[in-house]
């Protein structure tokens, strides 16, 4: 209860921060198009607004919204370099939701799942679980996440369902044949547990990675691919940089987790997929990677990973 509480608390502070901002200018486009490898297009219209919308407030998306906030994200999306999106279930509502947009929207595949932070809170989690099992056997759903362990907000007393959620969407994800979405924070060591005990999936993407170069290195070895969020352009994330630098390109994504996460120099402002172009120049840099040739191996991983659009 005193975790759920905490988070309800830290949840209103983040949302209170997003509306204070407008959305970043459009960066310089890539010179090829990469895809979003995640992102949340529900949560930013509610919270965030579209960009050139407004910042939302009270029960508004945006103070001018558009007819179609999704097209309009993706249409920002697109000029930017940025021309396939993956849109991330975290519980049954956003993944049906999601599953729906991605029918409507070409350029739009989804995920669908149970966060870890979602599972402990369910009255019945079997219940949930048996929703995602459906909403996995339709084909615009290409992934399984997101899914996995979180220690930092949830406790001691939740842990044991983060754990029984996150096998169950390991079985899910093989029995389906779709890539495995996963959640990792502060957990490490007992996601890969986890994951050598149930036996991988054949895809594996490690969303938002967050750790150092050495376990990005046991990750590797495994075949699981590491998708870079904006995190990696902050300041005081050089053991993130780290671990970009010994990614091989063809186990590399990238991702805004959009809201969250936006890159510098635009920290604390909302994000959407058009700020892609921000990270992947960092990761460019970070690795000494060309940018055409950076922009054509993320847009090839994506392919392998998700499957055509």
């Amino acid at each position: 209860m005193l975790a759920a509480m905490t988070e309800s608390t830290e949840t209103r502070r983040q949302r209170a921060a997003r509306r204070a901002g407008e959305f970043p200018p459009a960066p310089e486009p890539l010179p090829r198009p990469v895809i979003d490898s995640h992102t949340h297009l529900d949560i930013t219209i509610t919270e965030a607004g579209t960009p050139g919308g407004g910042p939302a407030t009270g029960d508004r998306a945006a103070d001018t919204p558009p007819a179609d906030p999704v097209a309009a994200i993706i249409a920002v999306a697109a000029e930017a370099g940025v021309d396939r999106l993956v849109q991330v279930g975290v519980d049954v509502a956003s993944s049906r939701w999601g599953v729906e947009t991605a029918a409507r929207h070409p350029s739009v595949l989804a995920t669908v799942a149970l966060h870890p932070n979602e599972a402990p809170r369910l009255a019945d989690l079997d219940e949930a679980l048996r929703e995602i099992e459906t909403l996995a056997a339709d084909d615009r759903v290409r992934g399984i996440g997101e899914t996995g362990l979180d220690f930092f907000r949830t406790g001691e007393d939740g842990r044991a369902a983060q754990e029984r959620s996150f096998r169950a969407h390991i079985a899910i994800a093989k029995r389906f044949g779709k890539a495995l979405v996963i959640h990792d924070r502060d957990a490490h060591p007992d996601v890969l547990r986890v994951l050598d005990d149930e036996g991988a999936p054949e895809t594996v993407v490690l969303h938002c990675f967050s750790g150092d170069a050495e376990f990005a290195a046991e990750c590797v070895r495994r075949g699981y691919v590491l998708s870079f969020a904006g995190t990696v352009t902050f300041g005081s994330a050089t053991a993130l940089r780290d671990a970009a630098k010994i990614t091989p390109l063809d186990q590399l994504l990238v991702e805004t987790d959009a809201p969250y996460l936006t890159p510098m120099p635009h920290r604390g402002r909302p994000n959407a997929s058009y700020l892609i172009p921000l990270t992947v120049r960092a990761l460019a840099e970070t690795t000494g990677t060309d940018l055409d040739e950076l922009c054509a191996a993320i847009s090839a991983t994506g392919d392998r990973v998700f499957g055509p659009w």
